[in-house]
C-alpha cells in the first residue's frame, strides 16, 4: 500500500453542523443544557457552522472550554454583550416564532457595526456607464476585491469573522456578483489594478467548474494590467480535502496550474489562526499539493484574545509555516465589528506580542507585518512605543491608504494602553491626524476620537 493510499483511503465525507443539528454532536451532548442553550442564544445572532474535520481532528475535547479551536468555532456566551445576550435569551424562552426571533436578531446585529471601514458606502466601484458593482470592492489603487455569488459561505465559520453579516441572511449586506464579465470590464477600465483578490465567504467552497469560469474569464481577456490573482481562503485549515480527495480536487489544482502557466502570479492567502491547524497529515499534504501547482501560499490571521494572544504561539506558527513552504504575511488587529469586545487585544499589548514573537523567528519568518488595522483610511500598522519630547506615544504608519501618498508616512497617537482600534486613539502633537482633513473632504468620513 502506498503512502498516498494509506493516508487518504479513509478521507471523511463532509458533514456540517449548524444550530439545527449541533446538539447531535456527542461532545456537545455531554455538556449541560445551560451551556447548550448559551450556544443557541449566541448562534442566533452571530453565525455558527462547523464541520466534522474541525470537530474530530482540530478540537481537543479534553480541554473544554479552554481549547482554542473550540472557542474559534463554537459560540461562547461572552461573544454577545450582556444586554444583547439577555434580549435574545428572553426571546428564545418566550417564543418559537422564527420571524420574531429573526427580527430581534437583526435588531441586535445592526448595533454591531456590521460593515466596518466604509465597506458598503465607500468601496463599491462602478463601471464607466454608471453601473454599480456590488460584488466588488476597490479601496486601494492596485487591488480590487471580488465576491463571487457562489462563495458566500465557508467550510466552517470563525466566530470572530468580520464577514459575519454575509452568513446570517441579511441579504442587503451580501457582496455578491454573478458576472465575471463585469469584473473583466472593470479591470479593462481601470488599468491601475494589478491584483484581483477572490474572497467571500470562501472562494474554495465553490465547485471547481464554477471557480474556473471566473478564472478563465480573466485569463481569456489577456489583461495586460492583471499580474496577480489572490484567493482568500481557510480551506487548508478547515477542509484540506478540497485539494486532496474531493471529487473536484484535481480540477481545482489544475485551475491553479493554468493560471500560473498563463503568466499570472497566484497567491493563496491562507488563514491560519492557530498552530493546531498546521498539525494534521491532511493539511501538510494539501499545502504540498497547492505549492506544486506553482501557487504561493501567504498566511495571515488576526490576533485574538481567548484564542492566540500569546507570543510563543505566534512564533511557533510562523516557524511551522516557513517549514511547510508558506510565507507569513499579516498579523491583524480584530476588526471593529461583531464580537470585537470579546476578541479585541489592546494595540499596545498587540505590538508587544508581535515584537516578542518576531524576534524569535529567523529572517524567513520576518516577512510578516503587523499588528495591522484594516481601518476606514487604510491599513495602519502599529510600529511601537516611542518617547518624543518627553511624551510617550504610539508610533503608526500606513501600509495601504485610500490615498497612496499616505503610505509609509509615520504618525503618532497619544499613549493609550486600552485602545484597541484606530478610532480609540487621539493624535499626539496636533488636533487631527495628518490624513483626517482629506478623509473628511474627499470621502465624507469624520473620525471619532
Amino acid at each position: 500500500m502506498t503512502y498516498q493510499e494509506s493516508v487518504w483511503d479513509k478521507s471523511p465525507s463532509l458533514k456540517y453542523f449548524t444550530l439545527s443539528n449541533f446538539r447531535s454532536i456527542p461532545h456537545i451532548q455531554e455538556m449541560s443544557e445551560e451551556k447548550q442553550f448559551e450556544m443557541e442564544v449566541v448562534g442566533n445572532v452571530l453565525p455558527f457552522k462547523a464541520n466534522n474535520y474541525v470537530i474530530e481532528q482540530l478540537i481537543n475535547w479534553d480541554n473544554i472550554p479552554n481549547d482554542s479551536m473550540y472557542v474559534l468555532t463554537f459560540p461562547q456566551k461572552g461573544m454577545l454583550r450582556p444586554e444583547h445576550y439577555e434580549k435574545m435569551s428572553a426571546t428564545l424562552k418566550s417564543t418559537s416564532d422564527k420571524k420574531e426571533i429573526a427580527d430581534v436578531a437583526n435588531e441586535i446585529r445592526l448595533q454591531l457595526n456590521p460593515h466596518p471601514a466604509g465597506q458598503m458606502e465607500l468601496n463599491v466601484p462602478q463601471l464607466n456607464d454608471g453601473t454599480k458593482l456590488y460584488g466588488m470592492q476597490h479601496k486601494y489603487k492596485e487591488t480590487c476585491l471580488f465576491f463571487p455569488s457562489q462563495s458566500q459561505t465557508c467550510h466552517a465559520y470563525c466566530s470572530f469573522c468580520f464577514r459575519w453579516p454575509q452568513f446570517v441572511g441579511m441579504d442587503e449586506m451580501k457582496f455578491a456578483m454573478k458576472e465575471g464579465e463585469q469584473l473583466v470590464q472593470y479591470l479593462q477600465e481601470h488599468q491601475e489594478i494589478s491584483d484581483v483578490l477572490f474572497t467571500g465567504g470562501d472562494p474554495m467552497i465553490m465547485k471547481a467548474r464554477m471557480f474556473s469560469a471566473y478564472v478563465d474569464a480573466l485569463i481569456d481577456a489577456k489583461l495586460p494590467n492583471l499580474k496577480t490573482i489572490r484567493i482568500g481562503t481557510k480551506a487548508l485549515s478547515y477542509w484540506p480535502y478540497k485539494f486532496l480527495t474531493d471529487n473536484d480536487s484535481e480540477e481545482t489544482l489544475a485551475i491553479f496550474e493554468k493560471a500560473v502557466q498563463n503568466g499570472i502570479h497566484l497567491a493563496i492567502m491562507a488563514h491560519f489562526n492557530h498552530p493546531t491547524e498546521l498539525s494534521t497529515p491532511s493539511v501538510i499534504e494539501a499545502i504540498s499539493k497547492v505549492r506544486k501547482t506553482g501557487a504561493q501560499i501567504r498566511t495571515q490571521s488576526p490576533l485574538l484574545a481567548n484564542i492566540n494572544d500569546n507570543a510563543d504561539l505566534w512564533s511557533e506558527m510562523w516557524r511551522r509555516q516557513v517549514q511547510l513552504g508558506c510565507i507569513p504575511y499579516y498579523m491583524f488587529a480584530v476588526r471593529d465589528t461583531g464580537a470585537q469586545h470579546y476578541f479585541g487585544v489592546p494595540l499596545v499589548r498587540a505590538h508587544d506580542i508581535f515584537q516578542n514573537a518576531y524576534k524569535k523567528v529567523s529572517g524567513l519568518g520576518r516577512t510578516v507585518r503587523g499588528p495591522s488595522m484594516s481601518a476606514t483610511p487604510g491599513k495602519v500598522q502599529v510600529d511601537g512605543i516611542s518617547v518624543i519630547h518627553g511624551e510617550k506615544v504610539i508610533a503608526l504608519r500606513f501600509l495601504q491608504g485610500r490615498n497612496p501618498d499616505w503610505v509609509q508616512k509615520p504618525f503618532f497617537a497619544k499613549y493609550d494602553e486600552n485602545a484597541i482600534w484606530l478610532d480609540d486613539l487621539k493624535p499626539a502633537f496636533s488636533e487631527k491626524f495628518f490624513f483626517e482633513e482629506e478623509l473628511e473632504q474627499k470621502y465624507g468620513v469624520k473620525m471619532q476620537h
